[in-house]
């Protein structure tokens, strides 16, 4: 490439503007396009990446649930608690969503076999855990769009209004998916039982560490 070629991809880059204001860095970097997936191939990732999300994580309850499932998005956080809860509630959100299509397709499968003499209980409660779980969803997905449309106005009382509704939101997905297996002490000898349990249990856990992200994040800019 030619050096005029390139000293013109300079200048280029010098007149990109930039988006961070010494006082306002984080609320700023909330507002940066993120592009996140679950599905994220994993790549080398600088130690202060790492360190970031590894530190982050010892606030939550479940740590090395949370440095597992967020070790990916390292490079795309850039070191921003905002970003890191987002992806938080990301990952959250997508296994809910593959619980609940599980859950849905066993709940079917039930109500068919109660049609033709089976335990009516197990299709109750397996029917009363998805209804759960959907409105657990719908919560994440509520707290997903307060992220998306965080607003950087100055104002710390706007800031800690907007991430109220995000706490709220999550903390209404966890008694939702808490409720969800309630019923499932009434239910024997149903051989789908426990693996329903154990994939609530851990997306129970996820949100709850993306809870504790929240929180940090909140915490993160008010001190």
């Amino acid at each position: 490439m030619s050096q005029e070629s390139n000293t013109h991809r300079t200048e280029e880059t010098m007149k990109k503007p930039s988006l961070i204001h010494p006082s306002l860095i984080f609320f700023l970097a909330t507002l940066l396009p993120l592009i996140l997936t679950v599905h994220s191939q994993p790549s080398p990732l600088p130690s202060d990446d790492s360190d970031f999300i590894r530190t982050s994580c010892n606030a939550t309850l479940y740590p090395d649930l949370c440095v597992s499932s967020l070790s990916n998005f390292s490079s795309s956080v850039n070191n921003n608690p905002a970003l890191l809860a987002r992806a938080a509630i990301s990952v959250t959100l997508t296994k809910a969503l593959e619980l609940g299509s599980y859950l849905s397709n066993v709940t079917a499968l039930l109500k068919s076999q109660e049609d033709n003499g089976g335990h009516p209980t197990a299709a109750a409660v397996f029917h009363d855990c998805f209804e759960n779980l959907e409105d657990a969803v719908d919560e994440m997905r509520g707290s997903m769009k307060q992220m998306r449309d965080l607003v950087s106005t100055g104002s710390l009382e706007s800031f800690r209004f907007q991430m109220s509704n995000v706490q709220t939101w999550l903390s209404a997905a966890l008694t939702d998916e808490e409720t969800c297996t309630d019923g499932f002490k009434d239910v024997q000898d149903e051989p789908r039982k426990d693996e329903v349990c154990a994939r609530v249990d851990d997306v129970k856990k996820l949100t709850s560490n993306a809870l504790a992200l929240v929180n940090r994040c909140v915490d993160k800019a008010i001190h």
